[in-house]
């Protein structure tokens, strides 16, 4: 492979002003390592050098590309490397310091990846370190060597560190730590896993007295909350913000026509000429999906489109087995693939020097996302970085406007520290206890050291105890939750050997539905899939794995058994993940850009490619705007419906819909049907509702108070919590929320390594321990949880408040169009999607567009029913976070309302 030019080592070339760098030996190392290369380090760079030579701590927040890898690193080095040993009597080489540097990754590729760039500069500046990786893809016989020896930079992953944490002899072999980095902080902030990091530097400083944490990240916005929470309350650290100038274009390949009546999805690979043209211009291009189904389903439209292009063009996400993976790293990094179709697996600071071009395949659903994988072009200082989006809707057009200018405004989504997960707190104690044990009074002492668990109380402390102890009341009798217990010092240890090695065996936050291997016939592993996809096959049934059409030939032992198969139209593997809801900041800035259009501004290429669909909206209803909240009311055949637009993302309309329905429903009893997306959600009736009356009513909560003084009344006594909770069937999305709690609390064990463990297995234990506690311990803090977590992550329950009080600030332009909108007719197709098949929804899309059009005038030619059946067979390309009916990965709806009834009298057509 050919050697990386040095300009992706991240400095400024030579020239540039600013003083050497400095640190005795290891600082003239770093010096004539920079002169060789001819450059000068920068000034944000040298700033982490002098803070890091001080003994501080601190967050790096710059520029992808811009040198924050090297920043920390060449710090490091400099302040801790000292001088070479001599060699020992024979000349034997010393043996390398103990370790000194943690350096902790999100994911496994970048892990690998970091010790490549790391390892790059110890032969000049510290040739007596040593440096190694441990994650989940680091050998046996690797692990074998670091657990005799720890080299001196360890890059590892939170899960792997927690496991170190729980040797017995985990004080003596950290101990002359003296720095950890945190890589992609931004990654892991706003996550579970991001917590086990805040416990675990928690527990070393209280080892090491003088250990510094650094923190690295590019896409944050709220910089001193995220240094709060790596550093901990009250601990003051240096905020670095590189500013090094980069050039980056953030454009929409607009397609040929814009539909004036969209549906999720209905562009889709339309755009494939487009996109094939864009890959075909350049030497190195990313093909960015939010989906692993999405990257297989363009992946195969790439070759389809192009068959010259096969060895040149690649595909690559997490279920892809390691050795597959890492293929396609090393061809990126050599230039030898001219493109790459990937999901979030290579998101994160991977340096793909070659890679000139980055596209989005569809909306990247938050500002923050969109600038990282942007990043990963151009990643070198001076070098430009382009990311185009490609629409898979015509109101992405206007999102890819909002997210140019979100950028240029520097509006970044802000990301906080979950509080107090006990689930997490819960593991932690066990792992502790394995790691020379605890006493209660100093642990909890240093967990409170943790922005997480700042302010834990005595009583959750005091439940964790016993429920590590002896399970809670319920399972005190059982013997494998009686994990933890105090000795006769009052060092509380784990005294059976069988339950160390199960908590060992399951450390971690990370939390999926059951997979399968999926393997050739006498052949090689190709990765794996959800056993939820698996288990609706039957043996002969084909299914797009890898880029390849496989056959299922049999199911054995949690294997997927295959051979290569032709001539069929595959399934496309789903996987557990990608309900992703429009962000806060995108939203915003999405409503904007609608103001624009409502006052007759087109300024932007995009807004010009939407104009016919947003002059229609805008003459049959009207657009929303941040002062206007826009409300349809109309009949059809179907009944009378609701559309409300309040751009809010789906897991906000989700509540809203359902929070309203429910509300309505207490004025009178009515059943309703509802659909949403990132847009805004309908509600369909099947009798009349005084809408103009009704809902400014319920928008109100019935209040005869100013709206916002009413909604803040609303949330003091609790009663929002309740009518949200009362609306949804909370009982079953708190039931699947409890699932993942009990395995990251060890209610559940989920098997030792290798061994194979059904999803089906798993749900029936976390159920059978949601039933008996919810009747023998109904105190218990995990149910409590359950409850919380579905508020705050399913339906987003601090959003759904800050929505609704906006709302009500808003004005209500209330019309009732003669028939669907532009806005509405997605929501229209979304319902028909859970309903009906393929085939009746082409044939009804069809239909309705060809209606609609005619009504607004037919200017723009319409496909038929055949073209959109081609769209929703190949892949069902619907929007990203959108579940499939009946698989595991289904967000559970609530409880639906019955089929309306037909009408007793004929209604009018649309």
């Amino acid at each position: 492979m050919p050697r990386r030019p040095a300009s992706s080592l991240l400095a400024q070339p030579s020239g540039a002003s600013g003083p050497a760098p400095a640190g005795g030996p290891a600082g003239l190392a770093v010096q004539h390592w920079f002169d060789a290369r001819g450059w000068q380090p920068f000034a944000f760079q040298r700033e982490v050098w002098a803070a890091i030579a001080a003994g501080r701590s601190g967050l790096l927040h710059a520029t992808t590309g811009a040198g924050k890898t090297y920043a920390v690193w060449l710090g490091a080095l400099q302040a801790l490397a000292g001088e070479p040993p001599a060699a020992e009597s024979g000349g034997k080489p010393p043996a390398p310091p103990p370790l000194t540097v943690l350096w902790i990754t999100p994911m496994r590729a970048l892990a690998a990846d970091s010790l490549r760039a790391l390892s790059e500069t110890l032969p000049v500046v510290a040739p007596h370190w040593a440096a190694a990786a441990r994650s989940g893809d680091t050998s046996s016989s690797e692990r074998s060597a670091q657990n005799q020896r720890l080299p001196t930079v360890l890059v590892t992953t939170p899960e792997s560190l927690s496991l170190m944490l729980a040797r017995a002899d985990a004080q003596e072999r950290l101990r002359h730590l003296r720095l950890v980095v945190v890589d992609e902080w931004h990654e892991l902030l706003g996550n579970k896993r991001g917590v086990q990091v805040q416990l675990a530097l928690a527990r070393l400083r209280g080892w090491n007295a003088g250990l510094m944490a650094w923190a690295m990240s590019a896409t944050l916005g709220n910089l001193h909350e995220a240094m709060g929470a790596l550093l901990g309350p009250g601990e003051a650290g240096v905020l670095v913000q590189g500013q090094v100038p980069k050039t980056l274009v953030v454009d929409t390949l607009l397609p040929g026509r814009t539909d004036r009546f969209p549906w999720g999805g209905h562009l889709g690979l339309a755009m494939l000429p487009q996109v094939v043209q864009e890959i075909d211009a350049s030497p190195s291009t990313l093909v960015f999906t939010n989906t692993r189904s999405q990257s297989e389903i363009w992946y195969q439209a790439l070759l389809e489109a192009r068959p010259d292009w096969a060895g040149l063009i690649a595909l690559h996400h997490g279920s892809l087995d390691r050795a597959v993976r890492e293929w396609v790293e090393l061809g990126l990094k050599s230039g030898q693939l001219k493109a790459v179709v990937c999901t979030s697996s290579l998101d994160l600071g991977v340096d793909f020097l070659p890679v000139e071009r980055v596209l989005q395949i569809g909306s990247p659903k938050g500002v923050a996302r969109l600038l990282q994988r942007a990043g990963r072009s151009g990643h070198a200082p001076g070098r430009p970085s382009r990311v185009s989006i490609v629409p898979t809707h015509s109101l992405e057009l206007v999102e890819g406007a909002a997210a140019r200018d979100a950028i240029a405004a520097g509006h970044i989504e802000s990301r906080h520290t979950p509080r107090e997960p006990l689930d997490v707190l819960v593991q932690h104690l066990v792992t502790v206890a394995l790691g020379g044990g605890f006493r209660p009074e100093a642990l909890l002492e240093e967990v409170r050291r943790t922005a997480a668990y700042a302010h834990l109380s005595e009583a959750n402390w005091q439940w964790c105890l016993d429920f590590v102890r002896q399970g809670g009341p319920s399972l005190a009798a059982y013997p494998d939750y009686h994990r933890v217990m105090p000795d006769a010092e009052g060092v509380w240890r784990v005294p059976d050997a069988r339950l160390a090695r199960r908590h060992r065996s399951n450390i971690g936050t990370i939390v999926s539905d059951a997979s399968m291997s999926v393997q050739f016939v006498g052949g090689a592993r190709i990765g794996t899939v959800e056993e939820s996809f698996v288990a609706r096959m039957k043996p002969g049934d084909c299914f797009l794995f890898g880029g390849r059409m496989l056959e299922l030939v049999r199911i054995r032992e949690m294997t997927a058994w295959v051979r290569r198969a032709s001539g069929q139209r595959p399934a496309v593997p789903r996987w557990n993940g990608g309900r992703m809801p429009l962000s806060t900041t995108l939203a915003d800035a999405t409503v904007q850009q609608l103001a624009l259009a409502a006052e007759g501004r087109y300024d932007s290429p995009e807004l010009q490619a939407a104009r016919p669909l947003l002059e229609i909206q805008q003459a049959w209803s009207r657009l929303p705007t941040p002062d206007t909240l826009v409300a349809e009311a109309l009949r059809t055949r179907e009944g009378w419906h609701l559309f409300l637009y309040p751009f809010a993302g789906r897991h906000v309309h989700l509540g809203l819909a359902s929070l309203l329905a429910w509300r309505v429903a207490q004025h009178a009893p009515r059943t309703f049907s509802i659909a949403v997306n990132d847009y805004g959600f309908e509600l369909l009736g099947a009798t009349e509702v005084d809408w103009p009356q009704l809902l400014p009513q319920v928008l109100r909560a019935g209040h005869d108070a100013p709206a916002q003084e009413a909604l803040a009344a609303h949330d003091d006594d609790g009663a929002l919590l309740h009518e949200v909770l009362a609306s949804l069937n909370a009982s079953e999305l708190a039931q699947r929320r409890f699932r993942e709690i009990a395995r990251v609390s060890g209610l559940i064990f989920q098997g030792y390594p290798g061994e194979k463990r059904s999803s089906r297995q798993l749900q029936a234990s976390s159920s059978l321990f949601w039933e008996v506690l919810r009747k023998y311990d109904p105190a218990n803090r995990l149910l409590a949880q359950a409850e919380t977590e579905l508020l705050a992550q399913e339906l987003d329950i601090a959003r759904l408040r800050e929505s609704l009080v906006r709302m009500a600030g808003q004005r209500l332009e209330l019309v009732q169009p003669k028939r669907p909108t532009p806005f509405a007719f997605p929501l229209m197709v979304e319902r028909f999607r859970e309903k009906l098949s393929n085939e009746s929804v082409a044939d009804r899309i069809a239909r309705m567009v060809a209606q609609l059009e005619e009504a607004a005038g037919g200017e723009i030619p319409v496909g038929d029913a055949q073209d959109v059946r081609r769209t929703l067979a190949f892949g069902q390309e619907q929007p990203p976070d959108k579940p499939v009916k009946g698989s595991e990965d289904a967000t559970p709806a609530p409880r639906r309302a019955r089929r309306p009834r037909k009408p007793s009298k004929p209604l009018p057509p649309l």
